[in-house]
């Protein structure tokens, strides 16, 4: 039996029984990885405008839980195809997860002994486990102003931003096909 609930959605499609009972009983076995999921959204979008006919059927699956977001995307020729590709690459992202969450990255110890090597033995406080930081400035602009400001600085992946419309932090980040996503974070 299930623990998490699972979203399926579909785009330029129906979503047909047989379909959302596949989706739905493969995306159920997630949570015997990692009892702490709480939700499952699987996306099904046939692209009929697809260059290529293997990236016919795009399948994005995403994972949220208890400090916990974890997100896969395929693409295949065919439905079941994609989905079975997004499912694998989730599984591989669940057992890394609780690699580094379960067993002191990866390397076969308990969590106590992990957070035990954490602690400093000088001071007694935990060593930062974030190998860098950086600072910078926002100044507020668009996001129009922001697309310009990440291609000037030849920034490949993301832009962090002050959105002078919304008056929030964004993140603009290019997405494979080249065009450029958007995040607007809001606090749970």
């Amino acid at each position: 039996m299930s623990h998490h609930q699972v979203d399926v959605l579909t785009r330029n499609m129906e979503l047909t029984d047989r379909i959302n009972e596949y989706v739905t009983e493969k995306a159920e076995r997630l949570s015997r990885h990692l009892p702490q999921i709480e939700d499952v959204r699987v996306e099904i979008t046939h692209l009929k405008s697809a260059r290529n006919a293997s990236d016919r059927y795009n399948a994005e699956i995403t994972v949220r839980g208890k400090g916990l977001l974890l997100r896969a995307e395929e693409r295949a020729d065919d439905l079941r195809v994609a989905y079975d590709s997004a499912l694998d690459k989730m599984d591989r992202q669940i057992e890394r997860h609780k690699g580094k969450h379960y067993h002191g990255r990866g390397d076969g110890r308990s969590a106590a002994d992990a957070a035990e090597q954490i602690l400093d033995d000088e001071t007694g406080e935990l060593s930062p486990l974030v190998a860098r930081r950086k600072k910078f400035v926002l100044y507020p602009m668009n996001e129009e102003e922001a697309v310009v400001q990440m291609r000037e600085l030849e920034h490949d992946n993301f832009f962090v931003f002050y959105n002078a419309e919304t008056s929030k932090i964004n993140v603009l980040y290019r997405r494979r096909n080249g065009s450029y996503g958007l995040i607007e974070p809001e606090i749970g």
